[in-house]
């Protein structure tokens, strides 16, 4: 959590607060109950204001200028990819995998292991999302580089990956950290299945590449199953999203478009976003969906069968990975 300062007093937006273990999504407020078992005081706790609107000021050169828009690093980049709508979900391809649903006025009680969290507070109206996150995500491109030394630089990846038309039979299970959503596996392992004497560095890298998309599939097949939707597009953004071998892997697997827009670091834009239409900037949320431009569009080419047999041995090699340490 991050906090502004308004005087003796600090505050916090509710997507931030909502990842504490003290907050009451649903009501929005700290969770009296809670506070009360860790004995932890409510005066030292921020205060809780909206996403959007004026909540701070700060002197600028004398000049003082309106804090209006505040939001936790992946709400920000849910509205800066103008998913401002229930069903829209956002993947940002780092590190590790961060994806979100806008499921809208509805906080939805996940079955599948993800978290109900705030999208954002506007207003008196709050909105929802589920998220998951993954692990182990362009981390597995970096240990190909400086683990395996299979490749000099992270972009070249892609193109040793594609000199294969396919894995060849392998799977790279990156669980490096433990399995994260929807596994929530600690004792998990980093596994490489079905290796044959044919398995090339060429296998590895796109055995690599695709563990990105499979996990990230895990992932929004639970939020399509828990929020009781069927998934329009994919909308990606983060460092990994310029691989294009990988995003049309994922839209494979997914069954669906996977569009990346031609900015890529959402996370400012949305916060900036949410401070626009709170000063006035921005008119709407109509308005700031118009300045969301599409980069390339990915969609599906491979059958469902291929897709659900890739996926199968996915799940297969999961399992060997799960419960090793």
């Amino acid at each position: 959590m991050w906090n502004l300062t308004r005087g003796e007093r600090h505050v916090t937006d509710a997507s931030n607060a909502s990842r504490t273990l003290l907050f009451d999504i649903h009501r929005g407020e700290w969770d009296d109950e809670l506070l009360g078992l860790l004995d932890v005081p409510r005066s030292v706790l921020p205060e809780v204001v909206a996403s959007s609107g004026v909540c701070a000021h700060a002197s600028l050169q004398g000049v003082s200028v309106p804090i209006a828009g505040i939001a936790g690093d992946q709400q920000a980049a849910l509205f800066g990819q103008a998913c401002v709508t229930p069903g829209l979900a956002k993947n940002t391809y780092g590190t590790g995998c961060f994806l979100l649903l806008n499921t809208g006025r509805t906080a939805v009680e996940s079955r599948s292991n993800l978290v109900s969290t705030v999208a954002w507070r506007r207003g008196n109206v709050t909105e929802y999302a589920l998220e998951g996150s993954v692990f182990i995500a362009g981390a597995v491109v970096q240990w190909l580089r400086d683990g395996l030394k299979l490749i000099r630089t992270a972009a070249e990846v892609e193109p040793l990956a594609a000199s294969v038309a396919d894995n060849g039979g392998a799977y790279l299970v990156p669980a490096f950290a433990g399995l994260g959503a929807p596994h929530w596996d600690a004792y998990a392992r980093g596994a490489m299945l079905g290796l044959t004497r044919g398995t090339t560095a060429a296998h590895v890298a796109r055995a690599a590449l695709e563990s990105i998309a499979y996990q990230s599939a895990e992932v929004l097949t639970a939020m399509e199953s828990d929020a009781g939707v069927k998934l329009a597009e994919l909308r990606v953004d983060g460092g990994a999203a310029v691989n294009n071998l990988l995003l049309q892997f994922q839209a494979d697997l997914l069954g669906v478009a996977v569009v990346r827009p031609k900015v890529l670091e959402t996370t400012a834009l949305g916060a900036a976003y949410l401070a626009g239409i709170a000063v006035g900037y921005w008119r709407d949320d109509a308005e700031v969906a118009a300045n969301w431009q599409i980069d390339r569009r990915f969609e599906p080419k491979m059958s469902r069968d291929q897709a659900s047999t890739l996926m199968a041995g996915w799940n297969k090699a999961v399992e060997r990975a799960k419960h090793w340490a």
